[in-house]
């Protein structure tokens, strides 16, 4: 099927091409996130429509709203021209052999963007899209060798619990990976259950595509810019300006701390980083900067030395008020708690005794969003702490 976003949806059978009139066409429409093939059919032909987040409906000819990963606190509602997604997918369509002999696997809830755009651009260049979402991670990965998937979007984590099903999948021929950095011992175990090309992307939902990475990107930095992106660093923010960026944010009361900008049709995601020989380098979020003894801090830059630590399975820093210091860090450990002497001993070692964490917090797991990534704002509730993104 060839999905067209407005005014039309066009389906091509074997009696030719014909045109599909969604029954909301003349009205916005809010987009169910499940049944996935039930909730992409029930915004054929509307001229807007939104997923998820609360409010009025999106408006306009050929708009529609998503959400925000909402790592730091409630989603944000993301407004976007159509056009903006299917510039992209022209790209897509060359750079990943995207067509009517694709198989497409989806193993996201549609209500996260990724998922979205994934079901969306594989329906819109005539391949197969198949919504994976709902299964289990080992059924999902069955799914997927049942059907030779051949390209697959997904998040790290999604990823994750894909291989540790352990079965093999030979026609697939690309993973795109999107949402957080893939950790080198997932890819590693990913080579072992197929020899697909992996491509990660860099981006926000309010930009898409800003960067790709592939094999030869150098380690650390998030890749080039993805084709037609302008990235500019102005005082150590990461600018960008492209044919794929959002129209703007609906947000309910007043920004956060480090939300995306938009200026001269250019926006700031909220991170900070540095090109270098044409490679962009993230140094962390801007509202995860914060002030201790009068130096600013990145929280995250601590979150890569705990991780590395004996004893760790997974951390997360953050900053508690304080009236003498401004703030004291703590950390939230997954792991061995009988490391703990050695562990704060190594971050003193590598940030002072003002800067390293003045304590742990051990816990058997960390909260996560849907996407897998941290939910900080859950944290800072649990420890009285501070994110703010």
């Amino acid at each position: 099927m060839r999905f067209v976003w407005h005014p039309a949806a066009v389906a091509v059978d074997a009696q030719g091409v014909r045109h599909l009139q969604g029954a909301a066409a003349m009205h916005p429409v809010l987009m169910p996130p499940r049944p996935a093939a039930a909730a992409l059919q029930s915004v054929i032909g509307a001229p807007a429509f939104r997923i998820g987040g609360t409010g009025p409906l999106a408006v306009g000819e050929g708009v529609f709203q998503t959400l925000t990963g909402g790592s730091s606190g409630t989603p944000a509602r993301i407004t976007r021209s159509q056009q903006s997604w299917i510039e992209s997918f022209r790209v897509n369509a060359r750079l990943f052999d995207l067509g009517p002999d694709t198989r497409v696997g989806v193993p996201g809830a549609l209500i996260h963007s990724l998922a979205l755009y994934a079901a969306i651009e594989a329906l819109h260049l005539g391949a197969e899209a198949h919504l994976l979402d709902g299964l289990r991670p080992d059924r999902q990965a069955r799914a997927m060798a049942d059907r030779a998937i051949d390209v697959l979007y997904t998040t790290p984590a999604q990823l994750k619990g894909l291989v540790e099903a352990g079965i093999d999948w030979p026609r697939l021929r690309h993973v795109i990976v999107g949402g957080a950095k893939l950790a080198q011992a997932d890819r590693s175990a990913l080579s072992a259950r197929t020899d697909a090309k992996v491509t990660e992307f860099y981006g926000a939902a309010e930009t898409s595509f800003i960067t790709m990475s592939d094999a030869e990107t150098p380690a650390g930095s998030v890749g080039r810019p993805y084709p037609g992106v302008e990235i500019a660093c102005r005082e150590g923010v990461i600018w960008v300006r492209s044919p794929y960026l959002a129209l703007d944010a609906a947000r309910d009361g007043a920004a956060r701390p480090g939300a995306a900008l938009w200026q001269d049709g250019w926006v700031a995601p909220g991170e900070c980083g540095r090109i270098e020989d044409g490679y962009l380098w993230l140094t962390g979020r801007i509202g995860r900067r914060v002030k201790v003894a009068d130096q600013t801090v990145q929280l995250e830059v601590i979150e890569e030395v705990l991780a590395v630590q004996p004893g760790v399975q997974a951390g997360a820093v953050i900053a508690v008020p304080d009236l003498r210091r401004g703030h004291v860090l703590t950390a939230c450990v997954v792991g061995d708690a009988s490391q703990e002497p050695a562990i704060l001993a190594a971050l003193r070692a590598s940030f002072g005794p003002l800067m390293a964490p003045r304590r742990l917090h051990w816990r058997a797991s960390l909260p996560l969003l849907p996407s897998g990534k941290t939910d900080l704002a859950q944290l800072m509730q649990d420890h009285g702490g501070r994110t703010n993104g």
